[in-house]
């Protein structure tokens, strides 16, 4: 705990066996009560490294449900163990866990709501391994989120995150994609919805284990987070309603029995461990 708040820190994982031993080695475990694992239907041996490392709550999806789809998972397993901050961390090694109790007492403080860790801030990305490509890419989707949000973030590409959860409780994160937008809707939403978001400089590391999506899902992503950008500045101006900024949207907690069995078509996840 973190001044009497209970932290739980959650891995989405999807092939992580190579570097889930890294990781978990350094997680804080006088800082953190609970870790969460979430295996989207790995085809490696993620789920058997998980046990072995004595990770209590795996919860494993019998098909791939994507990376939002994942942290779904995270996020309503993390509340059902009464967390009062999630910390979300990749099993892939490319984000170091030893940040999760600066990120934790930034929450634990009450003055806000999410926690970033940053690669722009300071000079971690390009000398961690990041991709020219990626780098310049975040670099220009930012300005743009930035000019169209009205916020001022280095970036809201970071995997490594940490939300209250009273965040995580308001948003109506099952409006969300269940790919990699879901990153960017879900800060999106926060935005709109008023939460303060602090960031910290955070290193990173690109090696030959860490996950990485293609060029082709990479435009695919840029694109989805232009259109979240530009559907909230028009929700803004009065002009059109979305629904994942909707705040009486669907909730991870409150989602009905027969709305659930029409949103997700993948078998429901099991927990294992």
């Amino acid at each position: 705990m973190i001044q009497g708040q209970r932290v739980v820190v959650v891995l989405p994982a999807y092939n992580a066996a190579m570097t889930l031993e890294k990781t978990h080695r350094e997680i804080p475990t006088d800082v953190v009560d609970e870790i969460i694992l979430v295996d989207d239907a790995s085809r490696d041996d993620t789920v058997g490294r998980a046990r072995k490392l004595g990770i209590e709550h795996i919860v494993v999806h019998l098909s791939n449900r994507g990376y939002g789809g994942n942290q779904k998972s995270c996020y309503r397993k993390a509340l059902e163990l009464g967390a009062d901050i999630v910390v979300m961390v990749h099993p892939d090694y490319q984000y170091t866990p030893k940040l999760i109790p600066a990120m934790a007492s930034v929450l634990a403080s009450g003055l806000y709501d999410v926690a970033l860790a940053s690669r722009i801030l300071g000079t971690g990305a390009l000398r961690g391994g990041m991709p020219l490509y990626k780098y310049f890419a975040n670099r220009f989707l930012t300005l743009v989120q930035n000019k169209l949000l009205g916020h001022k973030l280095s970036e809201y590409h970071t995997g490594y995150r940490a939300f209250t959860r009273q965040v995580l409780e308001t948003l109506p994160l099952e409006e969300n994609s269940d790919d990699f937008v879901f990153d960017n809707e879900m800060l999106t939403q926060a935005i709109y919805s008023g939460f303060q978001i602090a960031e910290i400089t955070c290193p990173t590391i690109y090696g030959p284990e860490s996950s990485s999506i293609s060029f082709r899902r990479s435009v695919r992503y840029g694109l989805g987070v232009l259109r979240t950008s530009i559907a909230f500045r028009l929700q803004k101006m009065k002009l059109i309603k979305s629904r994942f900024l909707d705040p009486q949207g669907r909730k991870l907690m409150r989602a009905s029995s027969s709305s659930r069995s029409e949103r997700v078509e993948a078998p429901e996840p099991v927990e294992v461990a």
